[in-house]
């Protein structure tokens, strides 16, 4: 029995989706802890292409199970919606489904509250997706919010929702009210055979020696504590809240796979060192097809910074990386690594906590040689480029820690693991 996490350790959008749905394969329990509609996940296979916002990556696994811990926040039409496209395409969900009932539920009025946030910020706005997502996390924190168990009781919810509305102090009719009381008494009704006391579930598929997956949504650098706040998701995404948003104890994690963009992409705003706003970027971005899987913002494209690497492998303990898009790579001439910054005329090595310190600092970089090469049928180490090798080997020295796993396409057959080459 193992215990595996898949986190993100840049800004989100490093292809985690694709590297869950791999490793599912192995697994018997796939979770996902954390976030909402505002991540999206995409996986493809047979020709086909699917993008999730809440449901977890190992879904198209038949008899595996998949979890949404208490640490996501829950968008009852999103989900709904997800359900029956996937339904639509064949995937079942009775008895491999199933939704913690501490979750908590993002309604209507967290939407209206994230639009307003956004526009008050003016020039200032984070660029958060308006889904609801930070609104959501502040009233669960507040001790407001509506959770999954709430919805067996109509008179409760409306009790429950007369207090959001006041609290927000925004005006509502009870006969809306009331609508909206019954919609979600209806949803609960509907998801009631999929709800859950999920640690207790988790706890006792340990004790089976079951090997459980879990899925990070977004990433590191957009942690809420640890992240470039205020640009930042309002969920803990490092490894340390797999715990605190699943109740899975932390002594039981066994193995943390760190995934990294072979170049650092961003949406949104918010600093970043390594962004090429150039026609480098504009190729990284055209063949990278990089635009956001949720909002289809193009996403801002850089080199890889190493600063901001090590920090998150640090802080998550990464054991492993999995190092994801070197196809995007071929054909840029020069590659560059960010090594350290410079800020104020000094040397730093360190990621900064104060993301104004971080929009001053100026990227010292490490150059490299490019390929030309397609490497996206590349099916072993050995059949890469020497020039793709050396960009790999230099990332894992730097960072040192080793790279086990290489994606050189969207695709599952796409992907090369390198402790079985090594074996």
């Amino acid at each position: 029995m193992s215990s595996t996490a898949v986190l993100g350790c840049i800004f989100g959008d490093e292809a985690k989706a694709k590297i869950v749905d791999v490793l599912a394969a192995d697994a018997d329990i796939i979770v996902r802890f954390q976030g909402g509609s505002n991540a999206g996940h995409t996986i493809q296979f047979e020709n086909k292409k699917f993008v999730m916002h809440l449901i977890p990556s190992g879904i198209f696994h038949e008899h595996k199970v998949c979890i949404l811990g208490s640490g996501v926040v829950l968008d009852p039409e999103q989900l709904e919606k997800e359900m029956e496209a996937l339904q639509a395409n064949g995937v079942s969900f009775e008895n491999r489904f199933f939704i913690d009932e501490r979750t908590s539920l993002v309604l209507p009025i967290h939407k209206e509250i994230d639009a307003w946030m956004e526009e008050l910020k003016e020039d200032d706005n984070i660029g958060t997706t308006k889904r609801g997502i930070g609104p959501c996390y502040s009233d669960s924190i507040s001790r407001i919010g509506l959770r999954m168990c709430d919805l067996d009781n109509k008179e409760y919810i409306v009790k429950k929702l007369n207090y959001l509305y006041k609290y927000h102090k925004i005006s509502e009719s009870q006969e809306n009210l009331k609508a909206l009381s019954e919609r979600y008494f209806q949803f609960g009704n509907r998801m009631k055979k999929y709800m859950m006391n999920i640690p207790y579930y988790l706890d006792k598929a340990y004790r089976e020696n079951k090997e459980i997956l879990f899925e990070g949504a977004q990433g590191t650098l957009l942690d809420i504590y640890f992240g470039t706040y205020p640009f930042v998701t309002s969920s803990h995404t490092v490894s340390g809240g797999i715990s605190v948003a699943s109740g899975y104890a932390p002594n039981r994690i066994d193995l943390l796979v760190g995934v990294y963009k072979s170049y650092f992409t961003r949406v949104g705003s918010g600093p970043f060192p390594t962004e090429q706003i150039n026609s480098v970027g504009d190729q990284i971005r055209k063949q990278g097809n990089e635009f956001g899987s949720t909002t289809g913002r193009p996403r801002r494209c850089g080199w890889f910074d190493a600063v901001a690497a090590k920090f998150s492998a640090m802080i998550n303990g990464i054991d492993s990386i999995a190092l994801t898009l070197l196809d995007v790579l071929s054909g840029v001439n020069e590659l560059y690594i960010c090594d350290h910054y410079e800020i104020n005329g000094k040397a730093i090595y360190e990621f900064p906590a104060d993301q104004r310190l971080l929009a001053q600092a100026k990227p010292v970089y490490i150059k490299l040689e490019g390929w030309t090469e397609d490497i996206s049928d590349c099916k072993s180490w050995d059949e890469l480029p020497e020039r793709a090798k050396d960009y790999v080997r230099k990332i894992e020295v730097i960072m040192d820690i080793p790279i086990n796993i290489l994606s050189v396409g969207p695709n599952r057959d796409q992907t090369i693991f390198l402790i079985q080459e090594d074996e």
